[in-house]
């Protein structure tokens, strides 16, 4: 069933499997902090979760990658059409992500100029399906104080952090930084980390993959 042409009732009712999954997943990683989870492939392979990770992609849009191939391009091209030979790529070993697209975007507040790689809009649809079933096994492990890049958590929620500490007598705020952190690689080194929650276990490879992409500009 094509994502674009599914009637809103059949799309409500595959994000409340996809949600369903999702919260089991988190039950059960909160329930026991040293499970390891070793049969997610299956799961990255759902129907529900590759049409849920389209839908994200989708409302995300965002610019073509190396091969030019736009979010309008898919829909054209048929996105049960594409789903069905990333599902047989991925599921038949054959998956390999393509080059991400170097381009450099200003940087706010200077004259500089940050590197921004944007993967191709398929890749980006397998990374979407690794993130929704492994995202909420880590989520369990989060702590209350961290609010970067998680799921209904933003900036305004970690500046009300900083005003109700400082109602209470706090005084002292420390930031840190780590500078250009990947310009010198082409691949994120935190992807070789071992000792991750075996969530890594079958799904590790698709999701060390796009880390390791080669860069074109």
């Amino acid at each position: 069933m094509s994502a674009v042409l599914a009637s809103p009732a059949a799309k409500e009712s595959e994000m409340d499997s996809v949600r369903a999954l999702q919260h089991a997943l988190y039950r059960a990683a909160k329930a026991d902090p040293g499970r390891r989870f070793h049969s997610l492939w299956d799961k990255i392979l759902r129907r529900d979760v590759l049409e849920r990770a389209w839908e994200d992609v989708r409302r995300n849009g965002g610019a073509a990658g190396i091969d030019r191939v736009t979010v309008t391009d898919v829909e054209e091209y048929g996105v049960s059409r594409l789903l069905d030979e990333v599902t047989a790529a991925l599921r038949e070993g054959r998956w390999r992500p393509l080059p991400a697209r170097r381009v450099f975007i200003p940087k706010p507040g200077s004259s500089e100029r940050r590197p921004l790689s944007i993967p191709s809009v398929a890749d980006r649809v397998v990374q979407a399906a690794v993130k929704i079933v492994l995202e909420p096994i880590f989520e369990a492990d989060m702590l209350a104080c961290s609010f970067g890049f998680r799921p209904r958590r933003a900036t305004h929620d970690a500046l009300q952090v900083l005003i109700d500490e400082s109602w209470r007598g706090r005084r002292w705020v420390v930031e840190t930084d780590i500078a250009n952190c990947l310009d010198a690689w082409s691949y994120c080194f935190l992807s070789d980390c071992q000792g991750w929650n075996s969530a890594c276990s079958g799904a590790g490879g698709s999701m060390r993959s796009p880390f390791r992409r080669p860069v074109r500009t």
